[in-house]
């Protein structure tokens, strides 16, 4: 039986959970969020307070490692945050030693997209593999690569930055770049697409469930594309049907470069599997080679909407299992 920490660092909130490992099963235990205090310096040293806190309230706790989850870009080899783009201030900031010496424990820290990775391959979906994609599919899309039976960071913590692949020569923006990975399959691409379909569609006069009374266009997100196509709202039926044949391309590319064995898909997937499945799996199957298809499986996200508290833990065990 292991204790294991895990700091999760975001822009505007922070969170703070332990966590027990014991037959290879993962039980959250405890888990403090507050809001993301200003500056690096002040953050950090809340982080740390926090979980001494925590500790002290539990003192049959032995803690083993501390995994610290955070958006890139960063060095995980040095353990240092740099500057992304939700954490401006936060240049060359190291996060690992701060943990280290306050606990006497190993700590490390990964980005987002690669602890829920290594989440998913220690107890959700990936589970028992070798060779594991995940991809976020939030609020941008980028993807964590377990390869060969372990996490694969590339050589200077930028692998797996799929969204700024371009999937086609124009489109909607995301990652900087027109018709990239991130412009079709994001839930800021989604809303940008959608809102130039919904000027459309009510330029010719007709309604739809996206738009709410009183709202503009210019306020349409993904959620509303969301509910209304829950609702069989046509417009917003082919506006995610798009978006699956567009994830479905890029799962092909990444496929059939990988060969994995599951690709783990995160957020907006699990929440629209029924609508985007469909047209996803068609544009594999014409753009996959078919030995490579037949050897993959597309899976949501096995730890759900829980596996953000599961990330940092991952982190953290990536350093004791």
């Amino acid at each position: 039986m292991e204790y294991l920490a895990g700091i999760d660092i975001g822009g505007t909130k922070c969170a703070v959970t332990i966590g027990k490992i014991q037959d290879d099963q993962v039980e959250l235990l405890w888990k403090e969020k507050f809001p993301t205090p200003k500056g690096p310096q002040a953050a950090v040293d809340k982080m740390v307070e926090t979980l001494k806190h925590m500790l002290s309230a539990h003192p049959e706790v032995k803690l083993t490692a501390v995994g610290i989850s955070c958006g890139g870009p960063l060095d995980s080899r040095k353990g240092l945050i740099l500057c992304p783009p939700n954490l401006p201030d936060w240049d060359g900031i190291d996060v690992v030693t701060p943990f280290e010496e306050a606990f006497h424990v190993p700590a490390a820290v990964q980005n987002d997209a690669n602890a829920c990775a290594l989440a998913e391959w220690f107890w959700g979906a990936g589970r028992g593999t070798r060779n594991m994609v995940f991809l976020t599919f939030g609020t941008g899309i980028g993807a964590g690569l377990i390869l060969d039976g372990r996490l694969y960071t590339g050589t200077n913590d930028m692998a797996g930055e799929v969204g700024h692949v371009r999937l086609l020569e124009d489109g909607p923006e995301g990652y900087g770049k027109r018709g990239s990975f991130e412009g079709f399959c994001s839930g800021g691409g989604i809303a940008r697409y959608g809102r130039e379909k919904v000027a459309e569609w009510c330029g010719q006069g007709k309604e739809t469930l996206i738009l709410k009374r009183g709202q503009s266009i210019e306020e349409v997100t993904t959620r509303d594309i969301g509910l209304a196509a829950q609702e069989k709202d046509p417009l917003a039926l082919s506006i995610l049907e798009y978006t699956g044949r567009m994830l479905g391309r890029g799962v092909a590319m990444l496929a059939d470069i990988l060969n994995p064995e599951v690709v783990v898909i995160g957020s907006i997937f699990l929440r629209q599997e029924e609508i985007l499945r469909g047209p996803m799996e068609e544009v594999i199957a014409e753009e996959a080679l078919a030995q490579t298809r037949q050897s993959c499986r597309v899976v949501p996200a096995g730890l759900g909407e829980q596996l953000g508290d599961y990330a940092a833990l991952s982190v953290a065990g990536n350093l004791t299992i």
